[in-house]
């Protein structure tokens, strides 16, 4: 076997695309549909709190990036897999291999970030509603905001700069997309420091927000059941899509980082690229119509935006 170091290896095979004819362009019209319609529906909603003033308030604001970061998260996945369902050749140079693994990572640590600070708002709002005005200022908003889209950004970094370097013996990614642990596992070199790191960044991007998130909502669920009845039906309208949206992309996060680890051969490789796929499709696509339907005020105001549209 030819042994590639890193200045060797310009490009990279995704190597679960298969020969499937002319259902190739059934399967690109879904994705292409997916991707339009999570396009839509986000862009919509941005639209929607960012055009009415009623709705600049922190909830808001913080929903605004979350489906901010959706869009983000989604170009960094959608194109690339159009073009490589419809092309024979199924190769990605390596430093458009690495930018879609920025894009995607950054991703997923942005959304459970502005998910843990999501918690925080209604935590505040529910809990402690008399000092909510005092506490979440508009500068501490723009705070909030700031760290769940920088610290992805520089951790991210990082992992790229410990990877990159890396001696290599392959250059095939079993999967869809480039993925940064797919990549490590072709070193030939010592992965000790990325292996450390990996495990740092798990837990500070991916335990520790849910955790965050649950201990939050066990007090919002005290305060629930000890309130009155307009305590409780307030708490619901607001907390029931936050809570539909972690479990979704905790379940997706938690299932494609298991998989990808100690169960690589356990599954059919059609299941195998839809599930990788999950947590990249079904959160962007489901999180704007969770809050769009359940939330009354962006409900609408989507109602009256589309109206005069027509």
């Amino acid at each position: 076997m030819m042994m590639m170091n890193s200045t060797q290896t310009s490009f990279f095979t995704l190597g679960a695309y298969y020969d499937t004819g002319l259902l190739r362009y059934l399967y690109f019209l879904i994705i292409l549909s997916l991707y339009v319609c999570i396009i839509g529906a986000n862009v919509l909603l941005i639209l929607v709190i960012c055009v009415n003033r009623t709705l600049h308030e922190p909830m808001y604001l913080f929903l605004c990036s979350l489906f901010v970061n959706e869009l983000y998260g989604s170009s960094g996945l959608f194109p690339l897999i159009l073009v490589h369902i419809l092309s024979d050749s199924h190769t990605v140079s390596a430093p458009l291999c690495f930018l879609q693994i920025f894009v995607i990572y950054t991703y997923a640590c942005g959304e459970f970030l502005n998910l843990a600070v999501m918690s925080y708002d209604r935590y505040l709002a529910i809990c402690r509603p008399l000092q909510y005005k005092s506490q979440m200022t508009s500068g501490k908003v723009a705070m909030l905001i700031s760290v769940t889209w920088l610290f992805p950004v520089i951790a991210i970094i990082v992992l790229i700069c410990l990877s990159a370097p890396l001696q290599r013996c392959g250059n095939i990614i079993h999967k869809v997309y480039c993925g940064n642990y797919s990549i490590v596992r072709l070193a030939c070199s010592n992965t000790r420091v990325n292996n450390i790191y990996g495990l740092m960044y798990t837990m500070v991007s991916i335990i520790m927000p849910p955790v965050f998130i649950i201990y939050t909502y066990a007090k919002i669920l005290r305060v629930c059941l000890c309130g009155c009845k307009q305590t409780r039906q307030k708490a619901l309208s607001t907390c029931t899509p936050h809570v539909a949206s972690i479990l979704n992309f905790s379940f997706g996060c938690c299932f494609q980082i298991l998989q990808s680890r100690y169960f690589k051969d356990s599954l059919p490789s059609m299941l195998d690229i839809l599930m990788s796929l999950y947590f990249l499709t079904c959160q962007p696509l489901f999180t704007p119509v969770l809050y769009g339907l359940k939330m009354s005020k962006i409900y609408r105001n989507c109602k009256q935006l589309l109206c005069a549209e027509k």
